[in-house]
């Protein structure tokens, strides 16, 4: 089988890549530029030169292919990045499946987020049930993936074939940016962690969720939205973990979220808007630090056999990896 990947430079779409490779298929992958592809750096793979904004060339580059694979997205908590986040996140989306529809494409895997489910209420863990409004979602990033989920179901009522995916927290290789999850440990490494604030994530190992829109494509139910997730973790919890992985210290100081609420103001709404300078912390991801985001992956290890690589080789994984290539 053919498959058309984008967001193949990335995190989750890099490890997909690897793991379709393995699984003998073919695999093309859509990047604006060839020097953006170095995440992809001697794997045997045809390369689509692009964007997302025109559907018609989207339309031909997919043509050979049996399965779509749209992992790519926008992420970005600043505020200045409001029209980029949607245009990529939301329209992009909108291109990509209808040109997947005039390719005449079997299967369009559409990769969420469960920023798009929302944070279930204190005390409860949140699932494919869990429905969410737009105005309740903090950032215009949760907001433009809600929006392109909301597209792709849109597009399984028209008749597409479309399955959602909803990964939670990836951790692991290949995270070349590094994701937010990855600059977290990158920070403890490198000593710059002396404390902690009260909140908890759900964490997956990003080989999993990889696996996980495989068996998407290949058990999924059209129009069902998937977590791909595994283990709810206190931030506390994680940094004891590397702590037990790495031999550094953990932090052992909580800070109310007052403080980095305050940080974040000066940073990026007078620092940043009025001097210029090239903001450190995001209001949006403080404020979503305050609720726990916990999610329930029941569904997917049932009806797709979703694995659960323990978290504790996962960031190991990670640790070996960013050490391995210089981030530390």
């Amino acid at each position: 089988m053919r498959a058309f990947v984008t967001g193949a430079t990335g995190f989750v779409g890099g490890n997909l890549v690897r793991l379709l490779l393995e699984d003998g298929h073919q695999v093309r992958v859509l990047a604006r530029a060839a020097s953006e592809q170095r995440n992809l750096t001697g794997l045997p793979v045809e390369h689509a030169v692009g964007g997302l904004d025109n559907p018609v060339q989207l339309s031909e580059q997919m043509k050979g292919c049996e399965v779509v694979f749209h992992v790519a997205a926008h992420y970005s908590l600043w505020a200045k990045d409001r029209a980029s986040v949607y245009h990529a996140n939301v329209t992009g989306t909108e291109n990509m499946l209808a040109a997947a529809r005039t390719a005449g494409i079997k299967r369009f895997i559409h990769t969420s987020s469960v920023a798009a489910i929302g944070v279930s209420a204190p005390g409860t863990v949140g699932d494919e049930t869990t429905q969410t409004t737009l105005d309740e979602l903090v950032s215009d990033y949760k907001k433009s993936k809600f929006l392109a989920e909301q597209a792709a179901v849109k597009a399984a009522r028209a008749g597409l074939d479309v399955v959602i995916v909803n990964p939670s927290t990836p951790i692991g290789a290949y995270d070349v940016k590094p994701t937010p999850t990855g600059e977290i440990i990158l920070r403890f490494l490198q000593g710059r962690m002396p404390a902690y604030v009260h909140t908890g994530l759900n964490l997956i190992d990003v080989v999993d969720v990889a696996r996980g829109h495989i068996l998407a494509w290949q058990k999924g139910r059209t129009g069902e939205r998937y977590i791909l997730g595994n283990r709810n973790l206190t931030l506390k919890d994680m940094l004891d973990l590397l702590a037990a992985i790495t031999g550094n210290a953990a932090p052992r100081i909580a800070i109310p979220h007052f403080v980095p609420l305050t940080v974040a103001f000066v940073d990026e709404m007078i620092l940043a808007r009025y001097f210029g300078k090239t903001p450190q912390v995001s209001f949006y991801s403080v404020q979503m630090s305050q609720k726990a985001m916990y999610y329930d992956a029941t569904k997917a290890v049932r009806e797709l056999g979703l694995p659960q690589t323990p978290i504790e080789e996962a960031l190991e994984n990670a640790v070996r990896w960013f050490r391995e290539n210089g981030y530390v």
